[in-house]
């Protein structure tokens, strides 16, 4: 050993510890927050610097280091505080938190014998094209590898796809088409990439709009505060169409005059598009916009835009909650309830409780905005911990939407004898068209149905390698899983009895588009989902929406958010009841927020507006409060269910989640971590702490695993993380072929 000094090291590996290493002198100074390569095992790793290690056994061997990778550290100090405070609340390992938080590009890498950073893909984009034989090979290929047959059908029915289109849809995109290749099915090529249409249209300067008296109420206090300096968290609670984006405008500008930097979160790509242009009217190009859609490179680009200080204001997607924008001051989560903003796999954060938290460290404020805001956040406010500002009226003169409920219990058939549009629907969406204006139809739900049923004997075609029925989609034609993508041709028979009289049953967002088609034929129709648009082209159908191109939009959850369309002056629910009876303790919550917001979308301008909800269930507290616009009624029925159940917001929850292809072996691993919490439970003295399970999850087969799971509820985190903390080691290794995954706080109890 040369006697430098020795270092902690965190290691993206997934091992709750971090690890010491010797800097050598002649390597530089280090500094936290920098990028160091280290040996690590046989292989060669790029970690990160926290800091001199305490004192050390004298007999450890401690390994020197191979390089400093940083002039100055990739990681400030004030989001390494940040990530080392988020590694610990969520329990999860420090090297993943922090790999999480920077860009592709920051690696060093082994290839063979030599060191290089990985390529970054710049304005070159990879296109997947299908080979002659990729049609015929199909059908061998579903039996043989589904998921690698549910990429080739997708590039066999489009062409050509860009390979960014495809990692969108399924997260082992890139590993199914290197086989494929292999296997002589696809070609790749490379060709230019078009630029990133966010930061290159021309966008004219706007002049800032004359405040309602209930924004400028909001705005003088965001700004006093900004002024007074210090940590603040504020909730705008505003009613859709109130001018939440002009009262974040102005903080924002606000900040900016006082040499503070901004942070913007919104919840998906769709809103960001709209959402940058009208930064970018207001304050030109000086900010970086971070989202999926970006390549590598320019994903690359516009960090080291903050890193080095040049701009000051980010505005981006879940993951930019951890961008290193300099004096941060101000920090805004648009549609703050929206539960995209929680990370699902690998590191699983809430983005927006993170801005929370780096707000207060900073410290800057925190703006969460909604119509419908979190219980979650609705109830900080109630306790004091953030600071209510409400909008109850539109920034125009219109006011929100009558809402009609229509019962389909008594409507069942509409004109021409389809179940998709009722009666009063159909003539709605009439008048509305012969008025000159356009209709905005919304279906959670996409496909031609979400199943095919046998009425021979009932049996309904179900996935192979999920416990889901299979979707019936009609263009391209086939039978697909919307949890693993498998793809399977329609059959002309039943699976089980042979029987020829296998039909669809329900309706998804292909088949609405082809009813509409056969009901309003003068209509120029268009559909906006999954299936047909993401990213980019999301934004492009949209387009066509506000020229007036389009007179009727259906789709999915992609039409119901943050969008203002001025002659939109209906929007109908097609069936309100999907995900209204999930085994959710938030269905509940989430269909009053998605009624809600889709509602919102109509009579944004100078004409007034209506919204129409068809429903199985008009009785439903959700249904009927969403009627009203009456959030505060439905948050306090919501809120006394809760607080019966100690549920959030009034307790804490961790899910273990454990899945392997071995039902049996999965299971008992689940069973050994029940056991090993409860014997945590007993040795703590029994504290208010429930753990419940094992038990099979909702979904109990996904993409070829049998799925159990583990619930730990509990009225504070720190009493939780005392449970969980023996436990600990399964989860670094559990048993072979089994995964076990925790996740603190979750959005999702599927």
């Amino acid at each position: 050993m040369s006697g430098g000094p020795i270092w902690e090291v965190a290691v993206p590996v997934p091992l709750r510890r971090v690890f010491s290493y010797e800097i050598p002198a002649s390597l530089g100074k280090p500094e936290p927050g920098a990028r160091v390569l280290v040996p690590f095992g046989r292989r060669r790793m790029t970690g990160v610097l926290l800091g001199p290690s305490r004192a050390l056994p004298a007999e450890l061997a401690v390994k020197p280091a191979i390089a400093l990778l940083d002039d100055a550290p990739a990681l400030p100090e004030d989001l390494l505080g940040l990530l080392r405070e988020a590694a610990a609340y969520y329990m999860h390992p420090l090297g993943e938190v922090l790999r999480a938080a920077l860009p592709a590009g920051t690696d060093v890498v082994e290839r063979g014998k030599r060191l290089a950073k990985p390529r970054i893909s710049g304005r070159l984009e990879r296109i997947v094209l299908p080979t002659a034989e990729a049609a015929s090979a199909l059908e061998a290929l579903v039996r043989r590898a589904p998921a690698r047959a549910a990429v080739l059908q997708r590039v066999v029915d489009l062409g050509e796809v860009p390979m960014s289109e495809l990692r969108a849809v399924r997260a082992d995109a890139s590993g199914q088409v290197r086989r494929l290749e292999a296997d002589g099915l696809v070609a790749i090529l490379e060709r230019d990439r078009p630029p990133d249409p966010f930061l290159t249209t021309i966008v004219a300067r706007d002049v800032p709009p004359v405040l309602t008296a209930e924004q400028a109420v909001a705005v003088a206090a965001i700004s006093a505060r900004l002024e007074r300096g210090g940590y603040e968290g504020f909730l705008l609670h505003g009613v859709t169409g109130s001018g939440k984006t002009e009262v974040y405008l102005r903080a924002v500008d606000k900040a900016r005059e006082l040499g503070r930097g901004a942070l913007v979160l919104v919840p998906e790509i769709a809103l960001t598009p709209q959402l940058v242009e009208r930064y970018r009217a207001r304050f030109g190009d000086a900010l970086a916009v971070l989202h999926s859609g970006l390549t590598e490179r320019e994903r690359f680009e516009q960090w080291r835009l903050l890193r080095s200080g040049r701009v000051h204001v980010a505005v981006g997607v879940r993951s930019a909650v951890f961008a290193p924008v300099e004096r941060l001051g101000i920090v805004v989560v648009d549609e703050e309830h929206d539960g995209s903003f929680k990370q699902e796999r690998g590191f699983a954060y809430n983005a927006r409780d993170l801005a929370l938290l780096r707000a207060a460290r900073a410290p800057a404020v925190a703006v969460l905005g909604s119509a419908t805001p979190s219980l979650e956040s609705h109830r900080n406010a109630g306790l004091g911990k953030l600071t209510r500002l409400v909008l109850a009226a539109r920034a125009t003169a219109q006011p929100l939407p009558e809402v009609d409920i229509v019962d389909l219990t008594r409507h069942r058939f509409g004109p021409g004898g389809q179940n998709v549009v009722s009666g009063p629907l159909y003539a709605a969406i009439e008048e509305t068209l012969q008025r000159g204006e356009q209709v905005i139809l919304f279906l959670n739900r996409r496909g031609f149905a979400p199943g095919l049923l046998c009425t021979a004997c009932g049996e309904v075609r179900k996935c192979s390698f999920c416990a889901v029925s299979l979707t019936l989609h009609r263009r391209p034609p086939g039978l697909v899983c919307h949890y693993c993508g498998a793809r399977e041709p329609i059959p002309e028979r039943c699976g089980a009895c042979a029987s020829p009289d296998i039909e669809p049953v329900g309706t998804g967002t292909q088949r609405a588009e082809t009813v509409l088609a056969d009901l309003f034929p003068n209509a120029r129709i268009a559909r906006l989902d999954r299936d047909v648009a993401s990213g980019r082209s999301a934004e492009a159908v949209l387009d066509r929406l506000r020229r007036r191109e389009i007179d009727i939009l259906v789709g999915t959850q992609m039409v119901t958010k943050g969008h203002d369309f001025p002659l939109v002056t209906l929007v109908g629910v097609l069936l309100a009841d999907v995900g209204l009876h999930m085994p959710d303790f938030r269905a509940a919550e989430r269909s009053f927020q998605l009624l809600t917001q889709v509602a919102g979308r109509a009579g944004r301008a100078l004409r007034s507006g209506k919204a129409i909800i068809q429903t199985y269930s008009p009785t439903h507290p959700a249904v009927l409060l969403a009627r009203t616009h009456d959030f505060l009624s439905f948050a306090a029925a919501e809120a006394a269910e809760r607080e019966e159940l100690g549920y959030p917001p009034f307790g804490r929850l961790a899910l273990v989640r454990v899945s392997g292809p071995d039902a049996g072996r999965a299971e008992a691993a689940a069973r050994d971590i029940a056991a090993s919490l409860r014997a945590s439970w007993q040795r703590l003295g029994r504290p208010p702490v429930s753990v419940l399970g094992p038990a099979q999850a909702p979904l109990a087969f996904v993409q070829g695993r049998h799925r159990f799971r583990v619930l730990v509820r509990s009225p504070s985190h720190d009493l939780l993380g005392k449970v969980l903390e023996p436990a600990l080691p399964f989860f670094e290794s559990p048993p072979a072929g089994v995964h076990v995954r925790l996740d603190m706080d979750p959005m999702s109890m599927l």
